[in-house]
């Protein structure tokens, strides 16, 4: 049977392998090679080699787009683990009507993101207008509505999968541990939270990269108001691209180093999780 398989492998492979490469290997390599071009569109290519680059870096928009991101993905990864971690806690302690609190919690994640940010942008709206501002009122304002509408949206589904792993935990330990004089808080930190660092794996990764590309909800929130202040790298690139004459090579430019950065990102946090995992 094990000799079949491998002798078959390649032909039942080779769909899947055929439609990577044309859906992701081939426009990849081919936006490489257009971030250092010139073009309007991909027939009239011109080689300018770093200049795209060069002038990316230059540009006051990206360089904020960046930083405002990077603050933002740090911000709400602490914050969407925290309260998701908080909640699944509570919730796995057996108190009456969990199943409905872990449905209504969870519900926020099945709404699409352009929705999410026309709903949270009347909602916020209404607070703020009682002070005489608005989301749009300065990039701090955009800021932390991005961070409520973020949470809001992905706690429920990070919550079912620390709750998944806090159910994990043998109560052997837990019982071992307070027989032992532990406290709760002795528990919490040496024996459910090492426990559970594999779902914390899986919800710093999901948080982290999801924080670092949103789009949708920028888009519909605040649009990058006022003045391109509150605009995520995301949004940056789209409007690089689709709205400034002559900026389509820069724009894959940016496409490229924000691959780039996500994908190091990414790794390094699955990297640093996992050494934590094996110290466990």
């Amino acid at each position: 049977m094990e000799k079949a398989i491998k002798r078959y492998f390649p032909i039942f492979a080779l769909p899947t392998i055929a439609a990577f490469t044309l859906g992701f290997i081939v426009p990849f390599l081919m936006g490489i090679y257009l971030s250092f071009c010139e073009f309007t569109t991909i027939t009239d290519t011109k080689f300018v080699g770093l200049k795209n680059y060069i002038r990316i870096f230059s540009d006051p928009t990206f360089l904020h787009a960046l930083w405002f991101t990077a603050l933002f993905t740090v911000v709400s990864v602490l914050t969407i683990n925290v309260f998701a971690f908080i909640i699944a806690m509570l919730l796995t302690k057996g108190i009456k009507g969990t199943n409905f609190f872990r449905t209504v919690f969870f519900m926020p994640n099945l709404i699409g993101g352009i929705v999410l940010g026309y709903i949270w942008q009347i909602l916020l709206n209404g607070i703020l207008a009682n002070f005489g501002r608005t989301l749009t009122y300065s990039g701090t304002y955009g800021f932390w509505g991005l961070i409520v509408l973020m949470n809001w949206q992905q706690i429920g589904y990070m919550m079912i999968i620390y709750i998944a792993g806090i159910q994990n935990v043998p109560g052997e330990l837990i019982e071992a541990a307070k027989i032992d004089g532990a406290t709760n808080w002795q528990v919490l930190k040496n024996v459910t939270i090492p426990m559970v660092m594999p779902s914390i794996t899986i919800c710093s990764f999901l948080t982290l990269t999801n924080s670092f590309k949103l789009f949708d909800q920028n888009l519909a929130l605040t649009a990058g108001e006022p003045s391109n202040s509150s605009q995520m790298v995301a949004l940056n690139i789209f409007e690089t691209f689709y709205t400034r004459t002559g900026w389509e090579g820069a724009g894959q430019a940016k496409a490229v180093i924000f691959f780039i950065i996500v994908a190091a990102i990414a790794m390094a946090q699955n990297r640093m999780t996992r050494s934590k995992e094996v110290q466990q």
